[in-house]
């Protein structure tokens, strides 16, 4: 197993700075990260290819980029909807030349926001995270009816028949993240994801399975039988390793923690990947703020990259 790090940007500061913490790769999570997105609707190759030399100067790669969002003028047959499929068919062909090894699609409607009160939560020593509560939210927001839920999911199989061919063409990985928050009926909560792989049973089809999202559903038993279900056919492409506090299932609500401060045993889980023979990266995403960090979690991100480091060193020293 590896780990992989949020692009950020490409300043020396910023590279030395996740070479000296142990990263081995970059993920991209914005759509539009790369030069020729926001101009002509998806990257060019040779932005893309001079990103991963200055990546590979440091001993650096990329592990996964996101596509053009898929966005409600498509999911809702919006007029100018049909440019947005084209467009990240190109994005994937683009991302697959330059040597790209795993792609996310985002589509607008696979979470029901509405649903939940987001808020700041304080731990040990007064760090900050994010916490969401849907007990907190009165009156309960309206949530999509099963034929708007059913349309959601053509316009879905719609991108997807379109994607996977390319991607078995051009062996880059189509990764599709849980909905997150994980409410009940969402498009790919529980029932959901795992529809994904059965409607497109291709092995460039699977998953970047989101350890904090799929336990704000149902807690560590969840996370440890679907990292057993998804693992052992192969199809958990990356994972975001992060822990939480609570969960839908038992107070309504959850609030995201340090690795060390959750109620998932995060090394039980690195047993349960290992176990299933998965060797992709693991993400630390969702870092929350700690002393001193100025804009971004650069205390909080050495810290969970030294705690996935020291999981890595147990798990190599076990007979």
């Amino acid at each position: 197993m590896k780990t992989a790090v949020w692009h950020r940007d490409l300043t020396d500061s910023y590279l030395r700075h996740i070479t000296q913490l142990g990263a081995d790769y970059v993920d991209f999570g914005r759509d539009n990260a790369f030069p020729g997105v926001d101009e002509q609707g998806y990257p060019d190759l040779d932005a893309v290819l001079k990103v991963r030399k200055t990546f590979r100067s440091w001993g650096l790669d990329i592990n996964r980029v996101t596509l053009p969002n898929i966005t409600e003028k498509f999911m809702l047959d919006h007029p100018e909807g049909e440019k947005e499929l084209e467009n990240t068919c190109n994005a994937l062909r683009v991302f697959a030349e330059a040597g790209v090894p795993i792609a996310r699609q985002r589509f607008w409607g696979d979470t029901f926001n509405q649903l939940m009160t987001r808020y700041q939560s304080a731990h040990r020593g007064g760090y900050i995270s994010r916490g969401e509560s849907r007990e907190l939210t009165d009156p309960q927001p309206d949530t999509p009816s099963g034929e708007e839920l059913e349309s959601w999911w053509k316009h879905f199989c719609n991108v997807y028949e379109h994607l996977v061919p390319i991607a078995e063409e051009m062996n880059i990985k189509l990764a599709i993240h849980p909905s997150d928050t994980p409410n009940p009926d969402t498009p790919l909560g529980t029932l959901g994801f795992h529809r994904v792989i059965d409607t497109f049973p291709s092995r460039q089809v699977g998953y970047l399975y989101c350890c904090g999202t799929r336990a704000e559903a149902g807690g560590a038993p969840l996370v440890l039988d679907e990292i057993n279900n998804y693992g052992r056919k192969d199809r958990i492409f990356m994972v975001h390793f992060r822990n939480v506090r609570g969960s839908l299932a038992t107070s309504r609500g959850f609030e995201e923690v340090l690795l060390d401060d959750g109620d998932m045993n995060m090394f039980k889980l690195i047993l349960e990947l290992k176990k299933v023979g998965f060797t992709g990266c693991l993400n630390p995403d969702h870092i929350p703020a700690l002393e001193g960090d100025q804009g971004h979690p650069s205390h909080g991100l050495a810290y969970s990259i030294g705690y996935i480091k020291a999981l890595y060193a147990a798990l190599a020293a076990l007979p």
